[in-house]
């Protein structure tokens, strides 16, 4: 009976500091200045936070993200993928992170999130193209969605 309490407190708290990082990677979005959609992402690590990141454009390029039909630049970098940028320019490694975003992952960045070794994945809002998360569920991510953190 211990036990099972020990496990519901472990998971009480896990989801506590999810919803914790969830605020931070809401906020960190608010950071991009994308008119369209503005995405936060954050990584953890033993605890402790390893990258941040969120979507614009490359360093050294202006600011707008979307052209002047309101279609986004080609070129923007997405939140999840700035984020494990940060950690390979640092000597952090992301293999066995969880990595907190706003909103659900691309195709595209699914295979840089696989790659990275990131192995838990929390989110907010799902994307319009699902393929990203089925793509990181069918290789045995740990993916839970938290709607209102």
């Amino acid at each position: 009976m211990q036990i099972e309490k020990s496990k519901a407190e472990l998971l009480a708290k896990q989801e506590r500091y999810d919803k914790a990082y969830l605020r931070l990677a809401l906020e960190w979005a608010k950071l991009s200045r994308c008119k369209r959609k503005q995405v936060g992402a954050i990584i953890v690590k033993d605890s402790t936070i390893i990258a941040d990141g969120y979507n614009g454009t490359p360093t050294g390029f202006e600011n707008e993200c979307e052209n002047e039909d309101g279609q986004t630049k080609w070129y923007v970098l997405h939140a999840e993928a700035n984020a494990i940028l940060k950690v390979a320019r640092t000597t952090n490694q992301a293999a066995g992170a969880t990595l907190y975003l706003t909103h659900s992952p691309c195709k595209d960045c699914s295979k840089l999130i696989l790659q990275s070794g990131i192995e838990r994945l929390v989110y907010t809002d799902a994307y319009k193209d699902a393929s990203g998360l089925e793509f990181l569920e069918k290789a045995g991510l740990r993916i839970t969605q938290i709607m209102n953190p």
